[in-house]
Formats: C-alpha cells, sequence, structure tokens
C-alpha cells in the first residue's frame, strides 16, 4: 500500500488522535481562560452548539465558542449576524480561538485536524457533484482553502480548493497546513471578507462556474 493511502486509512486518525488529545491537555488554562472571558462578555451559553456536515454527508455537532449576543429585533426574530457579532466576538474570530472547542470534534472523531472547514447543513443540496467531493473526506480545523485566502477567497474558489486536498491526502500536506495556518493566524491575513466580517451564505453556484 502507497504511504499516501496507509496515512489516509489509518495514519491520518492516529495523528488526530494525538495532536488534539496533546493539545486539549496544553491549552486547557487558554480554553477555560477564553471561557471565562465568553461568559463574563456575552454571558451563557459560552459554547456554541450547531449541526453541520461531515463525512458522506453525515450530520454531527459543532462546537464552537460563543461570538455573537442573542440580541433580538422589535418582532421577537434574531438581530442578523453581523449586528450580534461584538468586537470581543471578532477579536476571538480572527484569532480563531473561537474554533478551539473543535479538538473535542476532532477527539471525537467528528472531525479531523486538517480537511474541508465543516460547512452549513443546508448547503449540501446546493452543491455540484465536483464541490460534493469535499465530503470524502472528515472537515478540519483547519484546511487547504482556509490558508489559501480565508474568507477572501469566493465559495467556488473555495470548494476547489477543497477538492484538491481531497485528491492530495497525505502527511506532507498536513503539516504544512498546520505551519501555514499558525502563520495566517498569528498575521490574521485575509479575515475579512470584501470589507465583512464572515462569509456570505452560500446560495449555489452560477452555471459554468
Amino acid at each position: 500500500m502507497p504511504a499516501s493511502s496507509l496515512y489516509r486509512a489509518h495514519g491520518k486518525r492516529l495523528f488526530d488522535v494525538l495532536a488534539s488529545g496533546a493539545a486539549l491537555v496544553v491549552l486547557s488554562p487558554l480554553l477555560a481562560g477564553v471561557a471565562l472571558a465568553v461568559r463574563r462578555k456575552l454571558g451563557s451559553p459560552v459554547i456554541f452548539a450547531q449541526p453541520r456536515a461531515g463525512k458522506d454527508h453525515e450530520t454531527f455537532t459543532l462546537y464552537k465558542f460563543r461570538t455573537m449576543t442573542d440580541e433580538r429585533g422589535p418582532d421577537g426574530e434574531l438581530l442578523p449576524d453581523g449586528e450580534r457579532l461584538t468586537p470581543f466576538g471578532k477579536l476571538l474570530r480572527q484569532t480563531s480561538l473561537d474554533e478551539l472547542p473543535e479538538l473535542w470534534n476532532i477527539l471525537k472523531g467528528d472531525m479531523s485536524v486538517v480537511g474541508p472547514r465543516p460547512l452549513l447543513v443546508k448547503y449540501v443540496p446546493l452543491y455540484s457533484a465536483m464541490q460534493a467531493r469535499r465530503h470524502e473526506v472528515k472537515p478540519g480545523l483547519t484546511g487547504w482553502a482556509a490558508v489559501h485566502g480565508r474568507n477572501s477567497t469566493s465559495w467556488e474558489e473555495r470548494f476547489d480548493l477543497d477538492v484538491w486536498y481531497v485528491d492530495n491526502v497525505t502527511l506532507a500536506t498536513d503539516l504544512k497546513v498546520i505551519w501555514k495556518t499558525v502563520k495566517v493566524v498569528l498575521s490574521r491575513e485575509d479575515v475579512d471578507h470584501a470589507g465583512l466580517d464572515m462569509m456570505p451564505n452560500f446560495t449555489g453556484s452560477k452555471p459554468g462556474s
């Protein structure tokens, strides 16, 4: 069996367990500190839980630190995400500290350290056949698309990068992504998309995209 196939079949999961387990232990003081800060500034719940699409389109619950308030309009409906994202929440997103609880998702086996970012379940029917291939592997805490533009790229570009990763899963690729992730996060490059604090919703690709 080629080394790349062996890593994909067995080594990647072992790497995920060892890396996420070690990170949870080493980063436990940071996790506790962020949790306390979220509780003080945003209230409860501290953890944001949401269904996301995983490998083979199976749904799992993603865990992140909360970054938005529960502020509602006169009609009782939640305000748009951009209006509920506080400066503190924006800082958590820019530094990727809000993603740290996903280490538990990795340890559980829902996610991998490296892979396409887990997206909303409602996007699944909107993918083209090629874009849907991003779900042939587990979603990742970071990924090939995440270190090639983060939120500054279009959805189509991100999906192309995701599919490239699916076809090129190796230990060397994963280590390269992890190293580039550290550099991107520290420099806070390409966090905003066209001046926004988050990616716009994916509504499907235009024909010919």
